[in-house]
This record gives structure tokens, C-alpha cells and sequence, in this order.
């Protein structure tokens, strides 16, 4: 997870959003929150990866399943403009998300 965000800033390594994704992705896959928020930031600005805001919101629920403050936040924007998910103002407002993603 610390690799991406070297790789995402630049910091002691080139700047590279692709391999930024990558390690994004390893941890994401481990199960580390702030590494599935990371990744769907990614994937829904398209940075290192291909865009696909769907996949996005998916990973904002999961690191949001965890507490994680910051993709309850990104997944209420989804919800609320219906990127990658069907908009749904009442739960983008009410935080009551996941049954509607889990629908993917």
C-alpha cells in the first residue's frame, strides 16, 4: 500500500499512476481499506487504470463496509450522481448503500 502512494506522488520513485494502481491493487485485494479507496479513486478518475466507475463504487463500498470515512463520502457522490451505480438521492443521503451495490 505505501509503494502506491509513492508511486502516485512521486516521492523517491518517478511519478506513475499505472504502477501506483498496481500496488493499490495488491493490498486492496488483502483487504486494506485505504488501499480499495485508493484504487477506486483511480477507477473513477481513470489514473493509472482504465475508468470504470462501477468497479469503483464497488471498492468504495467495501472500504466503506470498514469504517472508512472517505469512501462512505465517495460512495455517497456515486449514489448521488448515479456513477456506476443507479442514483438514489434517499440513500446517498441516509448511507444505506450497500444493498443497492451488492446488486452488481
Amino acid at each position: 500500500m505505501k509503494l502506491g502512494g509513492l508511486y502516485a506522488s512521486g516521492d523517491g520513485v518517478p511519478q506513475d499512476d499505472a504502477a501506483a494502481a498496481a500496488w493499490y491493487r495488491k493490498a486492496a485485494d488483502q483487504g486494506d481499506a485505504t488501499a480499495q479507496l485508493r484504487l477506486g479513486l483511480a477507477l473513477a478518475d481513470g489514473r493509472g487504470v482504465e475508468q470504470d466507475a462501477t468497479r469503483a463504487a464497488g471498492l468504495f463500498l467495501k472500504a466503506a463496509e470498514q469504517g472508512n470515512a472517505q469512501a462512505q463520502f465517495m460512495l455517497g457522490v456515486m449514489l448521488e450522481h448515479g456513477r456506476g451505480v443507479s442514483q438514489n438521492l434517499a440513500d446517498a443521503c441516509a448511507g444505506t448503500a450497500a444493498p443497492l451495490i451488492r446488486t452488481m
